[in-house]
Formats: structure tokens, sequence, C-alpha cells
């Protein structure tokens, strides 16, 4: 019985250096969510003042859709702009913004700036919306399926290792899937 306590701190040291190791095999982004495969909840946005659409549940149905959740106040949401357009343009996805908690004017002037990959817009102007998607800081983005379920979900600025290697097979898979 001594010798287990003698034991115990090294058992604990070892268990604690364990569960560091693992920690740091994981990647600090990959955050689950709740809502893969379930359809996107139920919402309606307004479009940017000068926008013809905002952005609802019946914009993200028919077609696979990218959900990218923005702010011009972000910085990674810039790094991730030249992205998110080549996407849209070059390879056909249909891009559609959450614009989080920003100024109409801020949003209007930097996507005039940047360029707008965004099929449509909706202003979160309280970040509810934002919230119900389980957004926890932009940017954000989902892939949905063209029945406007949930299927991918990456926190953090997309960079082109993880469209090439996440989004666009996924987005083959589902439109062949459907």
């Amino acid at each position: 019985m001594r010798r287990l306590i003698y034991l115990l701190p090294l058992l604990l040291f070892v268990g604690v250096g364990v569960a560091f190791l693992r920690g740091f095999d994981r990647d600090p982004r990959d955050i689950p969510s709740a809502l893969i495969d379930k359809p996107a909840p139920e919402f309606s946005l307004p479009p940017l003042p000068g926008y013809k659409e905002g952005l609802s549940n019946a914009t993200l149905k028919g077609d696979v859709t990218l959900v990218n959740v923005f702010a011009s106040w972000c910085i990674p949401c810039k790094a991730e702009h030249p992205i998110i357009t080549r996407l849209a343009r070059e390879q056909g996805v249909t891009v559609r913004g959450i614009n989080h908690k920003d100024k109409a004017e801020d949003a209007i002037a930097w996507l005039n700036r940047n360029g707008d990959p965004y099929a449509s817009i909706g202003v979160d102007l309280d970040g509810r919306v934002s919230i119900d998607w389980g957004v926890y800081g932009v940017p954000e983005t989902f892939l949905l399926d063209r029945q406007g379920r949930i299927r991918f979900k990456h926190v953090g600025p997309l960079t082109p290792q993880v469209v090439e290697e996440q989004i666009l097979p996924m987005v083959k898979h589902l439109r062949s899937a459907s």
C-alpha cells in the first residue's frame, strides 16, 4: 500500500502529460458542431442597403452552398476573402454571406474595396442568427447540401489547403449525391 502512495504522484504526472500530448495533436479550429447533417436554423436576414437580396433558409436550398460569416472589422476575413472570391468565380461555388455585427456602410465599403463574391448577403446586426448557427467568431464557413442541411463547418479563415482538401471534394460529392 505504501508503494502505491509513492507511485501516485508519478502516475498523476504521466496522466497529465498524456492529456497535454493528446491536446497538442488536435486542431484548435476543429470545434464540433451540433448542426452537422441538420437543416440550417430558421432565419431571415435583410440585405445590405442598396443590395437586392438578403439571406434566409429559402435561399439555401437548390444548390450546394457555402455560407461565410464575415465582417469588415475582421482581419482574418480579409485574408480569406481572395480564396472565397476564387471559389465563387473559378470553381462556380455559390457563396452567400452573413455580415456579422457590422456597420452597413463599413461592410459596403469593404466589399467595394475587396470585391463581392457573394450571391447574397444577410445583415446580422445583433449577431443572434450567428449564435443560432453556433458561430464562435468570424470568420466561420459552412457548407450546405442542396436540401439546406449543414454538412461541414470551418472555424477561422479558409486556406487554399482547406479548400483543396476538404471543401472542393465535398462540393463535388454533394453535387453528385443529390
